[in-house]
């Protein structure tokens, strides 16, 4: 599995931004999605899932209510469309594909990767 993640960028805190990530290689409608940041200094958090169909979304409570994730499955893209943003909320963003069992939160279930796009909030 390919993934290509884009979308990021600079923006004021309260602004908005959408990431995608185009997905190649696999049959995307098999597998659930997820995004997940990492700021300097700290470990790779869980932002948000998605299901093979689309039909279940998880968000962890930070940015539950501002975050949406979606997806394409015409188009083999997952989308996270980010608003109200905090200077809290700068990172890389990558994108993954979940293969194993078990949390949707931990990172050992995904497997394939995208190599991240930033993400600077300004205060």
């Amino acid at each position: 599995v390919q993934l290509q993640a884009s979308g990021g960028g600079l923006v004021q805190a309260g602004g908005s931004l959408r990431l995608s990530c185009a997905a190649s290689g696999r049959t995307f409608t098999n597998y659930a999605m997820g995004w997940f940041r990492q700021a300097p200094g700290k470990e790779r958090e869980f932002v948000a899932a998605i299901t093979g169909t689309g039909s279940s979304t998880y968000y962890p409570d930070s940015v539950k209510g501002r975050f949406a994730i979606s997806r394409d499955n015409a188009k083999n893209t997952v989308y996270l469309q980010m608003n109200s943003l905090k200077p809290e909320d700068t990172a890389v963003y990558y994108c993954a594909t979940k293969v194993y069992s078990g949390s949707y939160y931990s990172t050992a279930n995904y497997p394939y990767w995208g190599q991240g796009t930033q993400v600077t909030v300004s205060s």
